[in-house]
């Protein structure tokens, strides 16, 4: 009949888009709970800390980073001391946790005018260098991502650096340098960075929430991976000072986070940065995977009984939506990384919260609860991702640190109500049948409050167990190492560090050291190449080229042309089984030409997708000081803080550093 053949072909069409439409909505579950991996870490943080494995060892060592107040500031500290609390301007503490340098920067290396980069606030500044050190910690080399759907979550407060100091000739480059919207911007600026780039103060919880967006963006596929976290750099004292008049600082500058010693906070400085990708999405591209995010949660305390006075209902909650979100049960979750500052009456607030969220009903034993502010201090905006870093390292290794101060738990908190136990000790944490799991707590003066569930990364996918292989054989009985920098005092450098690290980790295959360095690793414009058959030989050349010396195995140039070399990879492979003499000599051919600015492709060296990859040290930054200071005690190298040393008059062209 006519009517039903026009019927026919009109419920056909509705019963594929039915089908297409159900299966987006299960593509759409699917990647709502799917987890996010940590295939990259960066930090700084007080005491020397420049990466997670020393923010390790510090916490697994029972060690703290707490220290006298910088003097490379301009800061007037005989004032800020002064013992009369009467007087404005001081303080009664004289401790925290300060980043060394945070006065110095590579400007060269990102192509900034010294000009510029004396007003840029610090906090741009080292979340500059410190994502250079995250893309390349996850095995990356920054300079592919330029273009890429790449997002930028950084957590960053306004900074009151230089604000008494106006030098006329600056006042055009202070708007940028100062705005706290332009740190994310800037990061995304520099490396060609597309996706969603978003600036973040929530206050104490501002990492954290930077972690939790980032996470809901790589799942909506807004980005395909993604920089989160936070960064706090004290330019002035001015928190010091107003924290004395509230009285709410720990005398001795340290958190007794749920000790019954508590007395006040102790602020420091930090910056911590992830990078993030979907899992699927790390599996496919064979990224090294340091742990999962399963789930977070955002709220806000509302009217509380404070302005700034923690919710205990509200952490409650929000902890609750952060498990619901990961599809998991507080039995499930072995460890709580808290924010406790130290603070008679936050800390009560917040243990008792966890006590209701996790300690009831526990079949696996009882919760464990710490905090890295025991050892760093209250690094601010940079503390929950120094959470998120402390506790993937433990995850990774099986162990639950020791809480500092803690020795007698607080007795403001009824630890009976529940089955929770306070970090006084460290804590092995062996493998089971389930994965290792934790929850990060951070909670901003501001009431907004995050909680994030993490889980142990899969360990058939761990890269990083010395015992395991890590790639095929390489196809040449002969590797060349690559080395690149953007000046020569920084290859240098380079080499110096490769060499200590070298040293320092006998069990590193020098193939994977090679396939690292060609593979995945940036190729600036200053280059040196060591051909190497072994450990030894390789060693030697990294020293010669730390000191400057020539050495039979050791290329040097700079990029100075493209072109084609004569010679390709596939052809040294080809001809591997001639005898060694004429394999160096056809790949010392292709080396002088790579370190010469050509290009070459290195893949048919090192058979397998990724082929060994092996974290090795970051990038050598050659860092100057670049401080705005009105005081006269500044460092000498500076003047009075207004211009760095051998800084060009501002009329003075300045060329740009070369790619």
């Amino acid at each position: 009949m006519p009517d039903e053949d026009k019927l026919l072909p009109h419920l056909k069409r509705v019963m594929v888009e039915l089908q297409e439409t159900r299966a987006r909505l299960r593509e759409l579950e699917r990647r709502d709970g799917e987890p996010i991996a940590i295939v990259g870490i960066g930090c700084r943080y007080p005491g020397g800390i420049s990466s997670s494995d020393e923010l390790w060892e510090l916490v697994a060592t029972g060690g703290e980073a707490i220290g006298p107040f910088p003097a490379d500031r301009g800061w007037d500290l005989e004032r800020l001391f002064d013992p009369d609390p009467d007087h404005p301007g001081t303080c009664h503490v004289r401790h925290g946790g300060f980043l060394d340098g945070a006065d110095r920067f590579d400007a060269a290396f990102f192509e900034i005018d010294p000009h510029e980069a004396l007003t840029m606030d610090p906090q741009q500044r080292l979340l500059l260098e410190c994502a250079w050190e995250t893309m390349e910690d996850a095995g990356i080399d920054p300079e592919s991502l330029a273009g890429s759907r790449t997002g930028v979550f950084a957590g960053v407060a306004c900074s009151d650096y230089g604000l008494d100091v106006n030098p006329p000739e600056l006042e055009h480059l202070r708007i940028t340098g100062n705005a706290a919207s332009i740190i994310s911007g800037r990061v995304a600026y520099a490396f060609g960075l597309e996706g969603p780039a978003v600036s973040i103060d929530t206050a104490c919880s501002s990492s954290l929430v930077a972690i939790h967006l980032a996470s809901q963006a790589l799942r909506a596929g807004d980005c395909s991976l993604a920089l989160a976290g936070g960064v706090t750099v004290l330019a002035t004292p001015n928190l010091f000072v107003g924290l004395s008049r509230q009285r709410s600082l720990a005398p001795d500058g340290r958190c007794k986070s749920f000790g019954a010693g508590a007395d006040g906070a102790g602020f420091s400085e930090g910056v911590g940065l992830l990078l993030l990708e979907r899992l699927a999405d790390a599996r496919a591209h064979d990224h090294r995977v340091l742990a999962l995010l399963r789930g977070s949660a955002v709220n806000q305390d509302g009217a509380s009984n404070g302005l700034t006075v923690h919710n205990g209902p509200a952490q409650e909650r929000v902890i609750r939506q952060a498990l619901t979100r990961a599809g998991l049960g507080p039995a499930d979750i072995d460890a709580v990384e808290a924010h406790s500052t130290g603070t008679s009456l936050g800390d009560p607030i917040e243990a008792h919260a966890i006590i209701a969220a996790y300690g009831q009903g526990r079949a696996n034993g009882a919760l464990r609860l710490g905090t890295v502010k025991s050892n760093l201090g209250h690094t601010q905006l940079a503390s929950g991702v120094a959470g998120v870093i402390k506790m993937a390292m433990a995850m990774r290794h099986g162990l639950l640190p020791q809480t500092l101060h803690a020795e007698q738990p607080s007795a403001h908190v009824d630890w009976s109500e529940g089955e929770v136990e306070l970090l006084n000790s460290p804590v092995s944490w062996p493998a089971s049948d389930r994965p290792r799991r934790v929850g990060v707590s951070s909670f901003g003066m501001s009431g907004t409050n995050a909680h994030v569930i993490m889980e142990e990364a899969p360990r058939e996918r761990d890269r990083t167990n010395p015992d395991e292989q890590h790639g095929e054989a390489p196809a040449s009985p002969i590797l060349p190492f690559m080395i690149s920098a953007k000046s020569q005092e920084a290859l240098a450098a380079q080499a110096e560090r490769l060499w200590r690290h070298l040293l320092a980790h006998p069990e590193l295959a020098p193939r994977d050291v090679a396939a690292t360095l060609a593979l995945h690793r940036a190729h600036l414009c200053e280059r040196a190449a060591i051909l190497a058959v072994d450990r030894e030989e390789l060693c030697a050349g990294l020293r010669a080229l730390a000191d400057g010396d020539s050495a039979a195995n050791l290329l040097r140039g700079a990029v100075a042309h493209g072109g084609e070399p004569g010679l390709s990879a596939a052809e040294v492979v080809a001809n591997a089984h001639a005898d060694r003499a004429q394999v160096r000599e056809r790949l010392s051919a292709l080396v002088e030409a790579h370190v010469h600015g050509v290009a070459v492709d290195w893949r048919p060296l090192f058979p397998g997708e990724r082929c060994g990859y092996t974290p090795l040290p970051t990038y050598a930054f050659q860092r100057r000081r670049y401080w705005l200071a009105s005081d006269s005690n500044s460092d000498s190298d500076a003047g009075a803080g207004v211009v760095a040393a051998g800084m060009p008059a501002v009329q003075t062209p300045l060329e740009p550093a070369p790619r």
